[in-house]
This record gives C-alpha cells, sequence and structure tokens, in this order.
C-alpha cells in the first residue's frame, strides 16, 4: 500500500475515533480504544511480507473513499432478507454493521440477555470478556476494531440456560455508499449453557462497495455448549475481513460450520479456538465453493493449552473459473496439553483451469503423550469415477456434479441443524450452476 493510502485511511480512522467514538464509552472501554489504536498506529497494515497474508493483499482494498460513519435510522430493507426456508429462530437484523433494534426481535426467554454492544457498557461478563480474548498484538484489524467499533451484538446466556430455539443474526450490506464497517459482537455462554447461533451474510439489491472488518469474541464456561454457523452470501461488491476468537472452559463444547458460496468478492477470516482447560471439545467445519474472479480465506489456529482435550477440523474447497482459495491451519500442543487428541484435514478441487489453492496445514507439538494428524489433498475430479459414472448412462454433467456434490456433502453430514444442512446443500447445487 502506498504512504499515501495509508496516511489517508489513517487520517479518517483517527478522526472518527476522536470525533464519535470516545465521546460515549465508558472509562474502562476508552482506555482500550485508545491503546488499541496506538497499537494499531505502530504495526500499521498487514503486507504480503506478513507470511499470514502472504496470499491476502489488503491495499487494493483500503484504496477507496470509505464512510467509516454510518447511520441505519429510517432503513427499510426486505423483512424476508436473509431468511432461511423452514427455519424457526429468532431473527436479529444488523445492517451495514448495525443492529436494528426491532420489538419483533425480542427475545422473551428468561436467562437470555441481547443488547446492542454499546448498551452492554455495565454489564458485569461484558467487562469481564470485552477484548480479553482476541489477540491485539500483530492482529491489526482486531485493533482497529477494538478502536472503533461501536456497533453489533452483547448476548449472554445464565446458567443452566437452554435457547429454545436458534438466534438467526442476519449481516445485511445495503446502500450505496462505500462504507468501512466495524461490528463487534460477544457472546458469553455460561456453566451449563446451550446456544445455537446462525450468522448469515448477505445483500440487498444494488448495494455498492462494502468493506466489513468483524471481530466476534466467544466465551464459554464449564460444560457450556455453542453451534455456530457462518453462511456468506452475499453479492460480488461485498468484502469481509473477520476474526472469531473462542476462549473455553472444562467440558465445554464449540462447533463452528464456516460456509462461503459464490458472491463476496473477498473473504478473509480468522478463526482461533484457546483451549485453556481439561477435557475441552472443539470441532471446525468449512466447505467453500467460489466462482469467477472470488478470493475466500481461511485461517485457523487450534491451540491446546491444557490435558485430555480434543479438536477436530475439517475444510473441503472447491474452486471454479479465476477463483482462488486460501486454507492455512495451525494446531498448536503446549508443553503441559498431554493426551491431546487432535485432527486436521484439508480437501482442496479446482474446478477451473485458471482457478488457485493455497493450503498450508501445520502442527507444533511441545507435548510428548498425543495423538496429533494432519493431511492436505488439491486435485481435481477423479477421471476413473467420472468414467464409472458415464458407462452407467449419466452424462458428463450431471456426473461431474454427483461428484461435486459427493466431495462436499462429506462435511455437511456432520451439520447439525439438518434444516441448515438442506439449506446449504441447495446453494452448493446452486452454485454448481444447477
Amino acid at each position: 500500500m502506498s504512504t499515501t493510502i495509508a496516511t489517508s485511511l489513517f487520517k479518517q480512522l483517527a478522526e472518527d475515533l476522536d470525533r464519535s467514538v470516545l465521546k460515549t464509552d465508558s472509562d474502562y472501554v476508552s482506555e482500550l480504544r485508545k491503546e488499541a489504536f496506538e497499537k494499531f498506529e505502530s504495526e500499521g497494515f498487514p503486507t504480503v511480507k506478513n507470511e499470514d497474508w502472504k496470499y491476502t493483499n489488503v491495499f487494493k482494498l483500503l484504496n477507496r473513499p470509505y464512510e467509516i460513519e454510518y447511520s441505519a435510522d429510517g432503513v427499510n430493507i426486505d423483512p424476508n432478507v436473509g431468511q432461511i426456508p423452514e427455519l424457526d429462530a429468532y431473527r436479529l437484523i444488523n445492517i451495514n454493521g448495525k443492529y436494528i433494534d426491532n420489538p419483533a426481535d425480542v427475545i422473551q426467554e428468561e436467562g437470555i440477555t441481547i443488547l446492542p454492544i454499546q448498551e452492554a457498557y455495565s454489564q458485569e461478563s461484558f467487562v469481564k470478556n470485552f477484548a480479553q480474548h482476541a489477540p491485539q498484538d500483530g492482529s491489526t484489524f482486531v485493533s482497529v476494531n477494538t478502536a472503533l467499533a461501536t456497533s453489533g451484538l452483547f448476548l449472554h446466556v445464565a446458567k443452566n440456560i437452554q435457547i429454545s430455539k436458534p438466534i438467526h443474526i442476519i449481516h445485511v450490506a445495503h446502500g450505496s455508499e462505500e462504507v468501512f464497517g466495524q461490528t463487534r459482537n460477544l457472546f458469553v455462554g455460561e456453566e451449563g449453557a446451550e446456544i445455537e447461533i446462525i450468522e448469515s451474510f448477505v445483500s440487498s439489491e444494488n448495494a455498492g462497495e462494502k468493506l466489513f472488518n468483524n471481530v466476534t469474541e466467544i466465551s464459554l464456561a464449564e460444560n457450556a455448549k455453542m453451534q455456530h454457523y457462518y453462511l456468506q452470501t452475499s453479492d460480488s461488491e461485498a468484502k469481509y475481513i473477520s476474526h472469531t476468537e473462542i476462549y473455553q472452559k472444562r467440558y465445554s463444547l464449540y462447533n463452528n460450520y464456516n460456509c462461503n458460496f459464490p458472491g463476496a468478492s473477498f473473504v478473509r477470516h480468522d478463526i482461533n479456538v484457546r483451549l485453556d482447560d481439561e477435557d475441552v471439545e472443539s470441532h471446525l467445519y468449512g466447505i467453500t465453493l467460489t466462482n469467477e474472479n472470488q478470493f475466500v480465506d481461511t485461517h485457523s489456529i487450534m491451540d491446546h493449552m491444557k490435558p485430555n482435550c480434543e479438536s477436530y477440523e475439517w475444510y473441503k474447497n472447491i474452486t471454479q473459473d479465476t477463483s482462488t482459495a486460501v486454507f492455512n491451519g495451525k494446531i498448536f500442543v503446549r508443553e503441559d496439553a498431554q493426551k491431546t487428541n487432535a485432527f486436521q484435514q484439508n480437501n482442496n478441487m479446482l474446478m477451473g483451469e485458471k482457478s488457485a489453492v493455497y493450503s498450508k496445514p501445520q502442527l507444533e507439538i511441545f507435548a510428548d503423550d498425543v495423538k496429533c494428524s494432519h493431511g492436505c489433498t488439491i486435485g481435481q475430479l477423479d477421471d476413473e469415477a467420472l468414467f464409472y459414472l458415464r458407462a452407467r448412462g449419466i452424462g458428463e454433467e450431471k456426473a461431474s456434479t454427483i461428484l461435486v456434490q459427493a466431495f462436499a456433502y462429506d462435511v455437511t453430514t456432520r451439520f447439525s441443524s439438518e434444516i441448515v444442512r438442506n439449506y446449504v446443500e441447495k446453494l452448493i447445487e446452486k452454485g454448481l450452476g444447477l
């Protein structure tokens, strides 16, 4: 990125911090914001010289005259936007990162607190968890978000509360404005809580260029359980840089299902799981189907910090046309994390002759009594399987589709929600042009 671009955007962000953000904060949050901005100022935006951003050039995204502030007051959108057929869920709407407070969205269940993030500063669990888990050092976009985010959701589920139905958070890219949105979410599950969250990323009709920098912190206490879905179906004008940080305590379970489909032209998602107690379990599943010039980059960290924990990762990428997919998965097993059981797999299918996949599974093990494995495959359609199907009267196009579906459905069968699984499988069919 040129010095001119960096200076211009930095000036915009600094002015926004001074003009509007700090005026509405508690002293506690204001100090966190100032510290985060100082770190951003000293580190700058990442370049391709940074190993974790080797294939991910963000400079072309930043060289635009973005609006830093955005008001969703008085905005009307289709009430059915982002809806998943047959899904019975509480629906919450964010427009360009701004939570729209709708009386129809009120969740009237005991032990559940949902607030716009800026109204949660006095909550005990907010103070305990906000900016305590997502790393600030070396993560520029987390620092920018911590400094500037004034929108997003705070969700707190009390001890032993099981939410009766999923919470469907719909993030809508809307309007012609070129927005650089900062959204911050904090989800807290107390001891024994059970939560299912589905996040859909969609665009309204004729939405202009948007860049969203989203950070979500998740804290799960002992024996808490969360099922968490990301479903990206936005238009090409939408671009996302997301960071999800999960902090788990004993006997907790976290499952993440990360799905990207033809649409958003740029997606970068960092998902880090900290297993900071014994007997913790985490699963990460992902299916990415890209087309045209789309770019989707997934970075994950499974950090085994204590003994007797289990993690499982399985990501699949299918690239069409001239699109690109990146997977970088790291498993750390700390010296004290004996009896760790960790598995990581990344499978890739290149459907376009000019498409590309970059995959880097990694293991760093500092304990000696562990069971860990990782692997990666990159290839095209199996010629023998294709011949087998064609020999039985199935046309070449249909046979190719059957093989791609079988490749993808290995992952979707792991979904905990049958309704979401059926929806995702239909999106795969649509993305393949069926």
